[in-house]
């Protein structure tokens, strides 16, 4: 499935906030660009997919994508 990523927009939200509307947008996604701002959520959003099984990815400071694998 090659559908585009799910924007899913959580700026301005702490930690653990972005990698819980991450979670959450991925129930239904393949894959999903999401907006964070807040400095922990780089880390906090990579250990989420590691601990799902997913790709994830820094497009720049507070863009990541998270992909389903396989």
């Amino acid at each position: 499935m090659d559908a585009d990523p799910v924007q899913v927009n959580a700026k301005g939200m702490k930690c653990p906030w972005p990698a819980l509307r991450a979670a959450r947008a991925m129930r239904e996604a393949d894959a999903i660009m999401i907006e964070a701002d807040d400095p922990i959520a780089p880390s906090e959003l990579a250990a989420l997919a590691q601990q799902q099984g997913w790709d994830f990815a820094a497009v720049d400071s507070v863009r990541f994508l998270l992909r389903r694998m396989g």
